[in-house]
């Protein structure tokens, strides 16, 4: 298992492809949630569409290289999740990292 100094989000994306109910908007104002192209929000509006278990804002290859697309206006779930917390490391997990 890596070290906290050594998890490099851009070659993990484990936590944007752990579950579908995970990217969920929950404390964005109104405003900011507008800024989030609709095409990458769920139909119901509760959160980031995903693909699967995977949020479709999600670019290339989960422990290759990944990217977000929607990075400077994602929802605040993502942005709560650092590098190595508890919710890094379950989704890590998940897939064997």
């Amino acid at each position: 298992m890596a070290f906290v100094g050594e998890i490099d989000c851009q070659s993990c994306g484990a936590c944007c492809s752990y579950s579908s109910e995970w990217p969920r908007f929950t404390t964005e104002a109104d405003d900011d949630l507008d800024l989030v192209p609709v095409y990458y929000v769920a139909a119901d509006q509760g959160g980031m569409r995903c693909e699967g278990s995977r949020c479709s804002a999600l670019a290339g290859e989960v422990g290759v290289s990944t990217a977000c697309l929607v990075y400077e206006v994602r929802p605040d779930v993502c942005r709560a999740c650092v590098p190595g917390d508890g919710a890094c490391q379950t989704a890590r997990a998940k897939f064997g990292f």
